[in-house]
């Protein structure tokens, strides 16, 4: 070989081709390690781990040199250089204005129309430093700036910044800014904060400054937190008082947006028949021709039903559920329903376990009579007042009961039937608050436990129950003016631990079952029966989504309620609300633990007075 001939390791190191296969290999070798060892050599590292935030510091300072500038943005009267890249990063408006073939993407110089100067240089600033100084006074400004430029993250602190600061003085301004932003979130809070604070939004001043279409989107509201629909009117016309000149044209429109019907006709004559505002309208006399129709005439509400008939949510008071079983064998506390806001809260605690025992309400307080103690059928009766939150103790019925039922005609609470331990009950008594005293009246014709019990056009009603052989689908009423019982029509099914309510002048029969309840193969119902009076019959109507018995029913405005219940295998945390003109069943918020037989009562906010009992 000779001495002058490059070797094969120089010739590969000149990029030679080998001379010969043997070579190549050898090269081949050479060439994988070479880059197995570059490879292990190569990661990337962290340098600087604030190097992106550390550039738009510098590009920032180069902002305000007005250096490496290429774009500038007029605002009225003033002008800003600034950074195309950045900008276009910062914000969605940018980077599709110069990112495509407007015109905008090769000027020099950007005239952005009716936008406001400070505003648009505090967003200029957001693009390079990522913050943004929010101030009670512009930040609605600068929240319409956002908007325009497509600045989401900003668009949302402005929101939650306004969120913060809603108050009765100023939600309404926030709800028709948000309405025109298209702030779908914001709006959807100011809205649900104006509803709730209803009552204080009306002593301000921005309420005395809507347009009438703003108090029409306002009064339309099913969810305005009011005790009753007079406060609705007397709204209404502090609205139309602070300007009658321009504001009558209005007023029969408006009037139409309170609920006539649910006033008292008292209220309809003193305030509304006799007002000069609506004499001469011939709408405003169509409305109270309306109403008053719907009071002389109750037999025929069923054909006048309307939007303004149903009540709104917060004047139908609240439902309470008192004990009833649950999985620690006896539930103890009292919880409320809220129909505005859908959910279940706690109340109070009773005094002690008590299981099968009867609750109605009277002049604002629950009064809970018998059932049982998980030892012995009780015939104490105590009282929780809702004023001080305490309980107190009343004079005991004449007889141990439970699984009885209760309901309250004309004053006088009645005690219904039930079982005394050893027995099925027949007898009935009957509690006079004035005398504070229990007395025994007319027994109903048969014996029956776990009854349905409720009062109707001046009678009682005794509905289905079981007695020592099997359960009923009899039903017999109370005329307390005779002090007799009479039979009416039976059911279809014979029903145990039925639930029963009053709605439209009818008798509902919801659930139960058709063996005494320590039969595991009892068969239980989801089917309801409705009781017309007028003709004494009884329909089928749409039945609950689950067959279940022990549940409890009573009227929460116009809908009748079924709370929980036993389906066999569990205690039921399930709530439904049936509405009588779509015949549908509903869900609504459930109860917070599931509890069979509960004592099912609404308080009426306004007077205090109303009463419905499992």
């Amino acid at each position: 070989m000779s001495s002058s001939s490059p070797s094969s390791s120089s010739k590969a190191a000149a990029g030679c081709a080998p001379a010969n296969k043997g070579e190549q290999q050898e090269f081949a070798l050479d060439k994988d390690a070479s880059e197995h060892s570059i490879s292990s050599m190569i990661s990337c590292v962290s340098v600087s781990p604030k190097h992106a935030e550390n550039s738009l510091r510098v590009m920032e300072s180069y902002l305000h040199k007005q250096q490496l500038t290429d774009v500038t943005l007029i605002a009225g009267n003033r002008r800003f250089p600034a950074h195309r890249l950045v900008l276009s990063a910062g914000s969605e408006y940018f980077a599709a204005m110069f990112t495509s073939s407007l015109r905008e993407a090769a000027q020099e110089e950007i005239e952005l129309m009716d936008i406001d100067g400070d505003a648009l240089w505090a967003l200029v600033l957001y693009c390079y430093t990522g913050c943004i100084e929010l101030q009670e006074d512009s930040v609605e400004t600068l929240l319409a700036t956002a908007c325009l430029l497509q600045l989401n993250p900003v668009i949302k602190a402005c929101c939650q910044f306004l969120v913060k600061q809603l108050h009765p003085s100023n939600c309404l301004g926030i709800r028709m800014f948000a309405d025109t932003q298209g702030c779908t979130e914001l709006f959807e809070h100011a809205h649900a904060y104006t509803t709730k604070h209803f009552m204080e939004v009306t002593r301000n001043q921005e309420f005395l400054l809507l347009s009438a279409n703003e108090v029409t989107k306002l009064l339309e509201s099913e969810d305005l937190n009011v005790p009753s629909e007079e406060t609705i009117f007397h709204a209404l016309m502090t609205w139309l008082e602070h300007d009658p000149e321009n504001r009558s044209k209005d007023a029969s429109k408006l009037l139409g947006l309170v609920k006539l019907p649910l006033l008292s006709p008292a209220f309809i004559a003193d305030n509304i028949e006799s007002n000069d505002m609506f004499k001469d309208q011939k709408i405003a006399q169509e409305l109270l021709m309306e109403a008053l129709k719907y009071h002389l005439l109750p037999e025929r509400r069923a054909l006048l039903q309307s939007g303004r008939t149903k009540p709104r949510k917060a004047t139908v008071g609240t439902l309470l559920s008192v004990g009833g079983m649950d999985a620690t064998k006896g539930a103890t506390s009292i919880d409320a329903f809220s129909l505005r806001d859908n959910a279940w809260t706690f109340l109070a605690t009773m005094s002690g376990k008590r299981l099968q025992f009867g609750a109605v309400i009277v002049d604002k307080k629950v009064i809970v009579a018998g059932g049982r103690d998980g030892l012995k059928t009780l015939n104490t009766v105590e009282c929780f007042d809702f004023s001080t939150f305490l309980w107190s103790t009343l004079p005991a019925m004449n007889v141990h009961r439970h699984g009885l039922g209760v309901a309250v005609l004309g004053g006088p609470l009645y005690a219904v039937g039930g079982h005394d331990g050893w027995s099925f009950l027949d007898t009935v008594e009957r509690w006079d608050p004035a005398a504070r005293q229990w007395s025994s009246v007319c027994s109903m014709s048969i014996q029956r436990s776990t009854v349905g019990v409720a009062a109707l056009n001046d009678k009682l009603y005794a509905v289905g129950g079981r007695d020592i052989s099997s359960c009923l689908n009899t039903v017999e009423c109370y005329d307390p003016h005779t002090n007799k019982w009479t039979p009416c029509a039976a059911m279809s099914k014979r029903r145990g631990g039925v639930g029963v309510g009053v709605l439209n002048g009818c008798l509902y029969a919801v659930g139960g079952h058709d063996a005494p309840a320590s039969n595991p193969n009892a068969s239980r119902y989801d089917c309801v029966e409705r009781y017309d009076p007028k003709t004494d019959t009884w329909t089928m109507v749409a039945p609950m989504s689950v067959a279940r018995d022990a549940v409890g029913v009573c009227v929460l405005g116009d809908r009748l309620m079924a709370v929980g219940g036993y389906d066999g295998q569990q205690y039921l945390t399930l709530v439904e609300a049936y509405d009588p003109h779509l015949n549908e069943w509903e869900p609504v918020a459930p109860l917070r633990a599931g509890r069979a037989g509960p004592c099912v009562v609404v308080k009426d906010l306004a007077r205090g007075t109303s009463a419905t009992s499992y």
